[in-house]
């Protein structure tokens, strides 16, 4: 792509879609996920898989149970005849009658709080043979992360407590296997979780609707003077569980290795960066707190040439030529092609899947052989770290659908259709941008960039 093509000009802002209200997971969709995992674990020859969750790793547990087990730990045990078990703790017994897949409940006081009662205490071993552990030969053990060292056994690697593992391993008979599993989950190429029906989709796009109108409005709050805290006010929304640790940091980030939105004031002249995700998308903004090109940093008046329209250009680049049966290296060939890592310093994947997490996993690595498939939602996750200069991002959440998924959508949900087709104009009409055909826009500031904050009218365009 030709950088002097890309302008900064005067722009309209993309339209806001407020009052959206979420949209519930149906009966049919959870039985359609738990058929979708009895079919990979057969395909495999699992007998059995123990699925792990806590709060911050709960998706896995959560796509069948409907559930994490908030502030305790639990696992699932699913057979492969499709027989459920629970395990939970104190606090979260009574989430068994609200699960989305029939359970039988077991209670196991270890996954409580520290101190809290120990009543009805039995060893794991003991619920897992009750559970019909000892019987099975191949068992997978399922966290949250799929391991893929080229160093060592994959298979091998745990992600639950060792408590967990070492009671699961003892369970088993001689010569039964154990091992790692996330990978029916989360794979790109089979993962149960990777693709997304019309269901699913429009449950998420509540989240990536909402996380683009938080960081919109953020954007247009910008003032010197006020604080990171104050701004951070405009980061969440509706209640809703934030997937990321939500950003609002002016200058200098990290300080006392600090996270957190302070009392800091905005500065004019200073870099600034914010973000925000829920459950089915993120977006993140990082630039100055200025106005006009004039106002960047003498060592840094180059920034919009070095920086920011490259990096816009390789947002550009992604959103028309990313497409059903691409294969991830490729895309990501592409990204090299239009952003040399040597020289724009980005070394993470450029776009990755989400749902209820902020990153399930990716397709899109180097030399990649997994396909872009329809159902798929990615962000747009591309971070330039050039020496001497602020960073830049535009990262924001779509799907891609074939045909039959967006008639689907469109029937289905004719109010999501409606909100795609004004997000899907504005980046052709106001931004310029030839979106590729598979691709539907689930945040409203897709591809919106104003790397001056306080230029709250200029954003680029093609």
């Amino acid at each position: 792509m030709d950088f002097s093509a890309l302008q900064l000009q005067t722009t309209v802002a993309p339209h806001q879609f407020s009052g959206v209200a979420p949209v519930p997971l149906t009966d049919a969709t959870m039985q359609e996920r738990k058929d979708k995992l009895l079919a990979r674990m057969a395909v495999e020859g699992y007998d059995a898989l123990i699925i792990y969750a806590d709060k911050e790793h709960g998706s896995n547990f959560e796509y069948l149970t409907g559930f994490i087990p908030r502030f305790e730990e639990g696992l699932l045990v699913l057979a492969k005849d499709g027989a459920a078990t629970v395990i939970l703790g104190n606090e979260n017994l009574k989430m068994a009658a609200h699960s989305r897949i029939p359970v039988t409940l077991k209670h196991c006081p270890y996954f409580s709080l520290p101190n809290q009662p120990m009543d009805n205490e039995k060893p794991l071993e003991v619920l897992f043979a009750e559970s019909g552990l000892g019987d099975m030969h191949r068992v997978g053990i399922v966290g949250w992360k799929m391991f893929t060292s080229g160093q060592v056994d994959n298979k091998q690697l745990f992600d639950l407590p060792w408590f967990i593992v070492d009671a699961i391993k003892n369970s088993l008979s001689a010569g039964a296997v154990s091992e790692n599993a996330a990978h029916l989950f989360i794979d790109g190429d089979n993962g149960a979780r990777t693709t997304n029906n019309a269901n699913e989709i429009a449950h998420y796009e509540y989240g990536a609707n909402l996380a683009s109108n938080c960081i919109l409005n953020a954007m247009n709050a910008v003032e010197p003077g006020m604080s990171e805290a104050a701004l951070g006010t405009y980061l969440t929304a509706e209640g809703q569980y934030n997937t990321v640790v939500t950003i609002a940091a002016t200058g200098q980030r990290f300080e006392k290795a600090n996270l957190y939105p302070t009392h800091k004031p905005l500065q004019r002249g200073q870099p600034l960066s914010m973000t925000t995700g829920f459950k089915g998308g993120l977006s993140s903004r990082t630039g100055f707190v200025i106005a006009s090109e004039s106002e960047l940093p003498d060592t840094q008046k180059d920034y919009l040439e070095r920086v920011a329209k490259p990096y816009f250009a390789g947002v550009v680049t992604w959103l028309e030529n990313i497409r059903i049966g691409m294969k991830g290296g490729e895309m990501y060939s592409l990204m090299e092609s239009i952003l040399p890592k040597e020289k724009y310093g980005w070394h993470l994947n450029p776009g990755h899947l989400s749902a209820d997490e902020e990153w399930m996993s990716s397709p899109i690595y180097k030399h990649s052989t997994q396909t872009l498939k329809s159902g798929m939602i990615l962000q747009i996750d591309i971070i330039p770290s050039v020496p001497g200069y602020t960073g830049t991002s535009a990262e924001e959440s779509v799907a891609l659908a074939d045909v039959a998924l967006q008639d689907e959508i469109k029937c289905a949900y004719p109010e999501l259709w409606a909100r795609i087709e004004t997000r899907k104009r504005y980046l052709k009409d106001v931004l310029k941008i030839e979106l590729s055909a598979d691709v539907i826009p689930l945040s409203s500031a897709v591809a919106y960039l104003r790397p001056f904050f306080l230029a709250k009218d200029k954003a680029f365009t093609c």
